[in-house]
């Protein structure tokens, strides 16, 4: 992995070059393929190049504005949820990106910040209009280009998905089904780091949920196949060329403005569960709230989760509205303090930017990573940085191309709606304590 650098700049060039060329023959596709949309250089303000705003097939809006970090890559920002019924939007982000990925080899010989110090946003890769089927794919002008000729790249895609079963209730008669297809709006970019290519991918689905997806696909190191046992595992034929294990640590930096305010409330909930008393046919379960007030270093476990609370807005039924951080599945490396929790809540600091190797212009002694941010700050304007971790052992399937393996979570709403925001129009009336007939 010693030329990982030179490696990851040759490669984003020559994926550039080659895909410009693609995206050059193939614009006569058909009406299912998108078309590049060229964009201006980044205004001020939101522009409507650098808007996205999509009406999905039940009624949702989502809007939002993008830009491109010359660390971060994609940055979405002012992202706001609108269902059907709401007067205006209901603004849920100042900002959603990445924060940090983190990979790290298992025979301790090398790891790698691949956000801060290995160029990941200079490695925007061209995406051919089959890869946004249906959708539009913007032009991102790249910062600090590795290649100035080529500093224009069709890397942004936005188009829509289907998802399945939004929900699904019988009705009061065998003849009657309620059931609706959910639809959701996907945003993704793809970024080239070494033999890596990575699919930064956000759902916007019409419930609300926020889904942010990492996906890591391309091919395996030629270099690395010298792992020793236990640290690798054995590709192609034989036992003897063993590819080495790491892991994928990849953090998100999510700026709640529920309702248009960042003044927002941490709140943390666990369930205990107690075993079935004489008399009872069950255990017992008792949810506690805790006031998240400072900031905190949390770990995920059963029976726990998180929410953000809006300090101004409520719903119909007059509950305050809220996200609840729901995580995907995580193998949690502790090889590292900033690595070692699943969650960090921290009060907003310009200068804190990325979860490791930090390059924000930060104090002296404030440190470079997350977990020294967490110094006991009052939280009146919370940030989150959600850590997600991948154990990548290789396997004989990882060629060739590797297929992608993701890694992610949710944000989903609560209470934002009084409501499914997709409830049909017959049932509108079953709100509450309701009765049949009533």
């Amino acid at each position: 992995m010693r030329n990982r650098i030179s490696r990851a700049r040759r490669h984003a060039a020559l994926g550039v070059s080659v895909a410009a060329l693609a995206a050059g023959v193939t614009t006569g596709a058909g009406p299912a393929a998108a078309q590049p949309g060229v964009a201006a250089a980044a205004a001020a303000e939101c522009s409507s190049a650098y808007k996205i705003e999509q009406k999905l097939a039940s009624g949702t809006t989502w809007r939002m504005c993008w830009r491109y970090d010359s660390k971060a890559g994609m940055v979405l920002e002012d992202i706001s949820y609108q269902p059907k019924g709401e007067a205006a939007p209901i603004k849920v982000l100042n900002s959603a990106r990445l924060g940090q990925i983190h990979v790290p080899y298992d025979d301790g010989s090398v790891e790698y910040d691949d956000l801060t110090g290995f160029g990941f946003a200079q490695g925007l890769m061209n995406l051919d209009p089959g890869e946004c089927p249906g959708g539009t794919i913007k032009s991102v002008k790249v910062p600090d280009s590795w290649d100035p000729d080529h500093s224009d790249v069709n890397g942004l895609c936005t188009t829509t998905r289907s998802r399945g079963h939004a929900y699904r209730m019988q009705g009061d008669s065998a003849n009657k089904v309620y059931q609706a297809q959910g639809k959701d709006l996907l945003v993704y970019s793809v970024n080239q780091v070494g033999w890596y290519e990575y699919m930064t991918e956000w759902r916007f689905q019409d419930d609300g949920t926020i889904t942010m997806n990492l996906g890591a696909t391309g091919s395996l190191s030629y270099e690395d196949y010298d792992a020793g046992d236990g640290r690798g595992w054995p590709i192609g034929k034989g036992p003897r060329a063993q590819a080495t294990s790491h892991s994928h640590n990849a953090f998100w930096r999510l700026d709640f403005a529920l309702d248009g305010s960042s003044k927002n409330r941490v709140e943390q909930y666990d369930s205990t569960v107690t075993a079935a008393a004489q008399g009872q046919q069950t255990a017992t379960v008792k949810t506690t709230r805790t006031p998240v007030t400072k900031e905190l270093a949390g770990d995920a476990k059963s029976y726990r989760w998180w929410r953000m609370v809006s300090a101004v807005g409520k719903n119909k039924d007059w509950h305050p509205r809220s996200y609840e951080i729901v995580p995907g599945p995580s193998t949690k490396y502790p090889g590292r303090a900033f690595t070692k929790h699943d969650v960090y809540f921290t009060e907003y600091n310009p200068c804190e930017q990325f979860a490791s190797n930090n390059t924000g212009s930060c104090a002296a002694g404030a440190g470079t990573s997350v977990d020294k941010w967490v110094n006991g700050q009052d939280l009146t304007h919370p940030v989150v940085w959600m850590n997600v971790g991948f154990h990548h052992i290789a396997r004989d399937e990882d060629q060739q191309p590797m297929p992608v393996h993701w890694q992610g979570f949710s944000i989903a709403p609560r209470d934002v709606t009084a409501m499914n925001p997709l409830t049909p129009a017959e049932l509108a009336g079953q709100n509450g304590h309701w009765e049949p007939g009533s």
